[in-house]
């Protein structure tokens, strides 16, 4: 079982088949679920899916809602990033997470490897999204 950092390649061809609007349409939205160890994640996966998925207090199947910061671009590329997201009095552990549009097919975005078990115990759990630029935002297109 692995976890792998990436942008998923389903999510990929959504956008070139214009299937994704991260600005213009209010009616999507956009969540965070965490996964264990035991998952296996990457650039194949193509949808959320509850196997392996985090659980435990202050946590619920899903994940939470994220907030999209506006795309734009820097230099030559375009880019869109999330809001840091937090779980409230959490018991949970995590080894990574997956981005994913909710609803319908629930497709994935991309793929969120922490390194390491990280692990609330009756504290916040917080996912701290990189810098909305060009070099780190969550979505990149170069």
């Amino acid at each position: 079982m692995a976890i792998t950092q990436a942008m998923c390649t389903s999510f990929k061809l959504a956008l070139l088949n214009g299937e994704v609007d991260f600005s213009g349409d209010t009616a999507k939205t956009y969540k965070i679920a965490l996964y264990t160890s035991s998952a296996t994640l990457g650039a194949a996966t193509t949808a959320y899916a509850t196997t392996n998925e985090s659980s435990g207090t202050g946590y619920t199947a899903g994940g939470e809602t994220l907030t999209v910061v506006t795309p734009t671009t820097g230099g030559t590329t375009a880019f869109v990033d999330f809001g840091n997201v937090t779980w409230t009095a959490a018991t949970i552990t995590a080894r990574g997470a997956l981005v994913y549009e909710a609803g319908g097919t629930n497709p994935a975005v991309a793929v969120l490897d922490f390194g390491s078990d990280k692990a609330a115990s009756g504290g916040n759990f917080v996912v701290t999204m990189p810098t909305a630029d060009a070099t780190n935002a969550i979505v990149r297109i170069a």
